[in-house]
């Protein structure tokens, strides 16, 4: 989940039917549903602007990931949206709630696990023109008279707790906990989009409800139990529109027209199933390997939420340090480091597998003037009790990445060349489809295990088409957020 604030959001369209199939700006698959992503044009900014997006930025991440003992069980910060964010791009998808369905976009976070939307009742100007959920419309809405609250770096929601329908990508829980917030800070929401949905684990939930995503792997509704995303790249695009093609978002199965060879899975260290963490094992800079340092300094969470990517000080200064006539930021780029456009910059990850390289063009978060730009490496201080690294998508558009729930871990592979042939290429956006949910599934959400802290659940229904159900859920590109 990773960087930004006061965002302008765009809206996403996605099917929720199994049996309404709207076409992927490229990908293929006999057995996917897909549809467009879309990106908000970037803007020419200023100096000063960059400035203000950047500082926001990484105060929002830390902000976000900072946790005190106290807090580990229960997570009281979520996603963070990075101020005057405007050049760079978020991922957001839809999803429908109630009875009858109302289809809502949210941002779609690997960085936290709570799903909430703005409510009919909210007053703040943060929900002005922003489509609103209002319970007294649905049926099957059911208030759970719980007070929520999630803490961002740049703001805050708040409400209550209720349970609804939920529906996605032709799935539905019949009983998914949410928070409906009525207070919501300036700059959390805009329009279309209406709230978050966190795809992280249960156990660093505020509301101590299960993800939506968990519910449904756990219950075994998908054909295999993990989730995918095929991110495009329009933010070195002088030429991007309003909205541009985004990438896909895949539950249950993965799209083998997206990627090629094999996927690089490596197990979430220590069955820590908290954030999707995986252990920094190596990275290069210039061809340079960089000092990583061992154990619980060497976690990074993997996090769709989050632009750019966030280390600690020292492995980040020395990945600069390779760069010719890069320096240090000062002020409001304080944590962050500048150099030479023309410099291209080569950087390569692994996480205890393969190699896999950043682009020029991701490491080149923003350019500052004609000649100098900022480094996507930032240099972060989350805490004790939160992963060292943040690694968003600055690392994640160059890469196709699985979320497995069992076992649990992350995986990598190569896009393929029809992923690739879909970065700065221009397609339509299908229109928002509400269809009925081949498979429902019940979650016994709310109420953590006191001995394990994992939610139980059990299967209602799956339809009779469920072992042959691949679902692609198509997502926007928006603006940034944190």
């Amino acid at each position: 989940m990773v960087f930004s604030s006061s965002l302008s959001h765009l809206a996403m369209l996605v099917s929720l039917s199994a049996n309404t199939v709207l076409a992927a700006p490229r990908p293929s698959s006999p057995q996917s549903l897909s549809m467009n992503l879309k990106r908000r044009a970037p803007e020419a900014r200023s100096a000063d602007n960059i400035g203000n997006w950047a500082q926001a930025h990484k105060l929002n991440v830390e902000a976000k990931y900072r946790k005190t003992a106290s807090s580990v069980e229960k997570r009281n910060s979520g996603q963070n949206l990075v101020v005057n964010q405007k050049a760079d791009s978020s991922f957001f998808g839809s999803l429908a709630v109630g009875t009858p369905p109302v289809a809502y976009d949210v941002i779609l976070d690997t960085g936290s696990a709570d799903l909430w939307l703005a409510s009919s009742e909210c007053a703040a100007s943060a929900c002005d023109g922003v489509p609103t959920f209002k319970s007294s419309d649905s049926s099957t809405f059911q208030n759970k008279s719980t007070e929520f609250s999630i803490t961002y770096g740049s703001g805050a929601a708040a409400g209550s707790l209720g349970e609804d329908v939920v529906q996605m990508a032709g799935f539905s829980v019949s009983n998914q906990v949410f928070g409906v917030c009525d207070q919501v800070s300036d700059g959390l929401l805009n329009s279309p989009v209406s709230g978050l949905l966190g795809l992280a684990f249960q156990t660093i939930a505020s509301s101590g409800a299960s993800p939506l995503w968990e519910t449904l792997a756990s219950s075994g509704a998908w054909d295999q139990p993990l989730m995918t995303f095929q991110l495009t790249r329009f933010n070195n695009d002088s030429k991007a529109t309003d909205l541009e093609p985004g990438g896909t978002f895949t539950m249950g199965t993965t799209n083998t027209s997206l990627y090629t060879g094999d996927i690089d899975y490596n197990d979430i260290p220590d069955n820590d199933e908290s954030y999707w963490l995986q252990t920094v094992s190596a990275i290069t800079s210039q061809g340079n390997a960089i000092t990583i340092s061992s154990g619980s300094s060497a976690l990074a969470a993997i996090d769709t939420g989050t632009t750019l990517i966030g280390g600690p000080a020292d492995a980040v200064a020395e990945i600069y340090s390779n760069i010719p006539n890069s320096e240090a930021g000062t002020g409001q780029l304080d944590g962050y480091y500048i150099y030479p456009c023309s410099t291209t910059v080569n950087v390569t990850m692994a996480f205890g597998g393969k190699s896999w390289a950043i682009s020029n063009a991701d490491f080149q978060a923003e350019q500052l003037n004609s000649n100098t730009c900022m480094g996507a490496f930032f240099s972060l201080d989350t805490g004790d009790n939160a992963p060292s690294w943040i690694v968003g998508d600055t690392f994640l558009k160059n890469v196709y990445s699985v979320f497995r729930y069992n076992p649990a871990s992350v995986g990598f592979a190569e896009l393929s060349s029809e992923a690739l042939a879909m970065n700065g290429v221009n397609a339509a956006v299908p229109s928002a489809t509400i269809g009925s949910a081949a498979a429902t599934v019940s979650a016994t959400a709310g109420a953590r295990d006191a001995n394990n802290g994992a939610a139980s659940f059990h299967s209602l229904s799956t339809g009779p088409v469920l072992s042959l159900l691949v679902i692609t859920l198509t997502i926007l590109f928006s603006s940034r957020l944190v």
